[in-house]
């Protein structure tokens, strides 16, 4: 996969045709990405002079970069196109008042074309290479027509005022596309430049994309930890707001893991890294930044597709409308003509390009700001219509940060032979109870994979081993059950992990956990937002489940599940409601991704999320915090409404001022306002949506 920086490439509209041009002239992998400037080309063989040919025929001044590693923030203001829509400004203003100062007609008129020029060559230069590709149905093309047509009709001011207006609205419109981009680009900033590697008693800068797992290194305060890792001496504060948007540094000690992107303030830290770079916090927030904005909305769908057919049918109009009163009824031509003009100019579809795409842009950008990850704008649209809310408990309502309260052994087996057990089987694992099993007391295992004649884990019930001889079973009372072990039923609250050797009953370990903080207000907030049924689904036993719904006021509770029950439950939730309902499941084992696969949105918790559940799901909390959801509710349904807005008001503009134009009700001086201004304001409404 091939990816290139767009440098400059900030209309949507534009982005839509680069890619079907593309995909027409041999690249038919070819995805625009407007969330980071990025074209992503899937072929083996890639021509990058024609691909750059293809790509400033439609929007002439765009760069085409390959992309290097790290994305830059760019500059809100393009301060080149201010200084020619101020210039332009200047000589418009000189041309409006010539006749006041006693120039000629000759002077007036060389303002306006130089005015004119400033502002329009870019547009003309658009519509020029459409038309020679026979592609020019776009508000290129009804701006050139309408700007040109005013000044063979003598109508200077207009035919400028036009082109500079649409130039104002188009440099707001860039400033809100890069403010909204920036706020998704922030999050790639988090990357550090390198890694210090020691080795040998002396530090060694690498790229963080070099650095092995098990190497040691050094983080000092204010630097980026570069990859995921343990440490192992130390004690800091880290400020983790790019991975999780909060503000409150955390504190970090020896023994406790540190994420890539996370911040050193204080301490000096050795750390041991457990993960290689393209498997880090860093990689993975990298990857869903990347894909955020390439899959579309309907309704962004929809705009494209009616610009398409719209403009042609207005241009056809507009033709009628200067030809048909002249040639059968005899009408003077000018004033029709200039009819049609403003016609063109009320007409141009502009608005609705910029502002539909640009408002879920700015959502992904808000979203992304709260610390939460979309893998696309088309997900904004389910999260507005949620309507029933599953959750996973441990790790997602829970706190998945378990402790071992009680170690029961039975038979022939001491409680210290049963810990060595459970450690041996254990420390392959990567479950959140295999791994508090493993920080348990003092004794260490040191056992590996390749020291098993046979090793599986069972999900959601445990796991099935053979080492030395002897079969080992650890796991819930479904698997015991399962393997006719002679085994001690239990009732309790806690989470039992049983443990068989050769068939026998070694005895069980409890394991604790307790609610996330947010939790219950979470549910509460999900209640008042209109959600008709919050649910939990675990694989934990009825009792356990029974108490965590009862503290939390769920509507239902299903325990002792296994991954395949959890999808059965959705699908039940799924026959039963309405087309324009939505399910929602969180969650964050990898039990889990089969279930967050089946939801209308699947959302995983990303610092505690396995990868497989982060790999499928369509949302990534980024803090672990399940009010989140409430953030990601909320914002969604404001974009879809900001959105909505912008569609009523444009269209109900546009019909307003065509009905107008084509009685001449309506001067050229208002088509720029039903046009431009309307695109304008549209834009600034999207913008809301960041704040």
């Amino acid at each position: 996969m091939q990816k290139y920086i767009l440098k400059g490439l900030c209309c949507a509209g534009c982005a839509s045709k680069i890619e079907k041009l593309l995909k027409e002239q041999g690249y038919p992998s070819a995805v625009i990405n407007m969330a980071t400037s990025e074209l992503i080309l899937d072929e083996k063989e890639i021509d990058l002079e024609k691909i750059t040919k293809i790509v400033t025929s439609i929007e002439p001044g765009v760069i085409v970069i390959p992309k290097q590693s790290e994305i830059k923030i760019t500059n809100e203001i393009d301060y080149n196109e201010l200084k020619k829509i101020v210039i332009s400004s200047v000589f418009f203003i000189l041309g409006i008042f010539s006749s006041h100062f006693g120039y000629s007609l000759s002077i007036q008129l060389l303002f306006f074309i130089v005015s004119y020029i400033l502002v329009g060559q870019k547009v003309l230069k658009k519509t020029f290479q459409n038309i020679k590709r026979l592609d020019f149905f776009d508000e290129n093309f009804l701006m050139s027509i309408a700007t040109i047509g005013a000044f063979l009709i003598g109508e200077y001011p207009e035919g400028v005022a036009v082109m500079l207006f649409y130039s104002i609205g188009e440099f707001f419109q860039n400033i809100a596309v890069t403010r909204s981009r920036n706020s998704i680009k922030s999050l790639v900033s988090i990357k550090a430049e390198y890694a210090n590697v020691l080795e040998n008693g002396e530090t060694i800068k690498v790229k963080p994309e070099n650095v092995q797992i098990g190497q040691t290194i050094i983080i000092k305060p204010g630097e980026k930890v570069p990859i995921d890792g343990i440490v192992l001496n130390g004690k800091s504060s880290l400020d983790t707001s790019a991975l999780t948007g909060e503000s409150t540094p955390k504190s970090i000690n020896r023994g406790e893991e540190v994420l890539s992107g996370m911040i050193n303030l204080s301490g000096l830290l050795t750390v041991q890294t457990t993960k290689n770079f393209s498997d880090s916090a860093v990689s993975k927030i990298l990857n869903l930044v990347e894909s955020a904005s390439i899959n579309k909305t309907k309704t962004e769908k929809f705009i494209t597709k009616f610009a398409k057919v719209y403009t042609p049918i207005i241009v056809f109009i507009a033709v009628l409308l200067a030809v048909v009163p002249p040639i059968i009824f005899n009408e003077p031509f000018v004033p029709w003509f200039y009819k049609a003009l403003i016609l063109l100019v009320i007409s141009c579809p502009c608005a609705l390009v910029l502002s539909i795409p640009l408002g879920y842009f700015a959502g992904i950008g808000r979203l992304a700001k709260e610390g939460i990850l979309v893998k696309g704008s088309n997900y904004i649209d389910v999260l507005s219509k949620t309507t029933y809310v599953s959750f996973d408990k441990t790790g997602t309502l829970t706190e998945g940060k378990f402790k071992v309260t009680k170690v029961v052994s039975k038979n022939e087996f001491s409680g210290k032979k049963l810990l060595e057990i459970a450690k041996m089987v254990e420390c392959n694992s990567n479950h959140p109870i295999a791994k508090t099993i493993m920080d348990f007391g003092t004794i260490s295992c040191k056992t590996s994979l390749d020291d098993f004649e046979e090793f599986s884990e069972v999900l959601g019930k445990g796991i099935i081993s053979k080492i030395n001889g002897s079969e080992i079973i650890a796991g819930n009372a479904k698997l015991m059950e399962e393997k006719n072990i002679n085994f001690e039923k239990l009732d309790v609250y806690e989470t039992a992990v049983h443990f068989a050797v050769d068939g026998v009953y070694a005895g069980y370990i409890l394991i604790s956990d307790k609610l996330k903080k947010d939790s219950k207000e979470t549910v509460l907030e999900l209640k008042k937002l209109g959600i008709k049924k919050v649910s939990m689904l675990t694989g934990d036993k009825k009792d356990i489940a029974e108490k965590i719904a009862s503290e939390l006021n769920l509507d239902e509770y299903y325990s002792d599940l296994l991954p395949e029950d959890k999808v059965k439950i959705i699908e039940e939730i799924e026959a039963n409601k309405s087309k324009k309902e939505t399910i929602a499941f969180v969650g964050e084992g990898i039990n889990d991704a089969p279930v967050i696969a089946r939801a209308d949105v699947g959302i995983s918790m990303g610092t505690l999320g396995s990868d497989a559940a982060i790999e499928t799901a369509d949302v990534v909390i980024m803090n672990d915090k399940p009010s989140k959801l409430i953030s990601a509710i909320k914002i969604s349904k404001k974009t879809q409404n900001i959105a909505f807005q912008n569609i009523f008001v444009i269209l109900i503009v546009k019909i307003a001022f065509i009905s107008l134009g084509i009685f001449g009700e309506t001067t050229m001086w208002q088509a720029v306002f039903a046009d431009v201004g309307v695109a304008l304001l549209s834009v600034l409404n999207a913008v809301r949506i960041l704040k």
